[in-house]
């Protein structure tokens, strides 16, 4: 992707940022008609209504096949399946390159070469495989209690994930490159509007726990931040050693909130 414009047409209608939002983050048919940093700005601050989206999808899949007569882990594998498939497996592709150049232990441009190879080292496979069973563990738990309980979980770790990357686009955390999707969204969301974004969605997720009874919402509220918090020591892990954010870093710190905030919630 091409860096947008620093100055495009003007502030970017709901309706551009949310084309950009879902026109980037998922592979719904979506066209982009402004491409620019008004877009980006929007576009990124509406991230978490992508997670949304993505994760009411994974909850469709599995509560289909636990309503169906399906077992816990099977409507878990669903689950985590849909959304690789929604996204193209990008994010995961993100995760295993960042582990990659992470854990090359060699310098910033080196770790980026890596990161940027089309194949995938022992660090993204061990990581990959971690992640993902880390992922079906909890939420084969999660409905475990039941499938609306399960898909619940579906969703608030979707958009998580996805508010991860608004609070990695707001300004003052800098592109490890000049090309690329980090390059086109880094710095571009207003630091009060992505934290905004973040307790506001962070709120109604543990309002809409609630009705599960017992200490459900606090647990809600924990696993939001608990994911939030683990991406964001990703991604000072990340500032400090590339110099900033990459597509595979965004890529990787979704996948990291919505592994964290899964784990939590599947000890109910």
């Amino acid at each position: 992707m091409t860096e947008p414009a620093a100055n495009g047409p003007g502030p970017a209608s709901a309706g551009d940022a949310l084309r950009f939002a879902f026109g980037t983050l998922s592979v719904l048919p979506v066209r982009l008609r402004q491409w620019d940093r008004a877009a980006a700005r929007g576009g990124m601050a509406a991230a978490p209504l992508v997670g949304v989206t993505v994760g009411a999808a994974a909850a469709v899949a599995g509560g289909m096949l636990a309503a169906l007569g399906g077992s816990a882990p099977l409507a878990a594998v669903a689950a985590v399946a849909v959304p690789a498939v929604l996204t193209r497996g990008l994010h995961l592709d993100g995760l295993a390159d960042t582990a990659d150049g992470l854990g090359s232990a060699k310098s910033a441009p080196d770790a980026l070469r890596i990161m940027k190879q089309s194949d995938i080292g022992p660090f993204g496979v061990l990581t990959l495989v971690l992640v993902l069973l880390a992922q079906t563990a909890a939420l084969t738990a999660c409905y475990g209690h039941g499938r609306l309980y399960g898909g619940a979980a579906a969703v608030l770790a979707g958009a998580a994930g996805r508010t991860a990357m608004t609070l990695a686009c707001r300004r003052g955390v800098p592109a490890a490159r000049s090309e690329g999707l980090g390059a086109a969204v880094a710095g571009a969301v207003r630091p009060r509007t992505a934290w905004a974004v973040a307790v506001l969605c962070g709120a109604a997720a543990a309002a809409a726990a609630v009705p599960f009874g017992g200490l459900t919402g606090l647990r809600a509220a924990v696993a939001w931040a608990g994911g939030l918090l683990a991406a964001e020591a990703l991604l000072r892990r990340c500032r400090r050693r590339l110099g900033g954010v990459t597509g595979d870093v965004f890529g990787a710190l979704c996948e990291t909130a919505v592994t964290a905030a899964l784990a939590v919630l599947a000890l109910r």
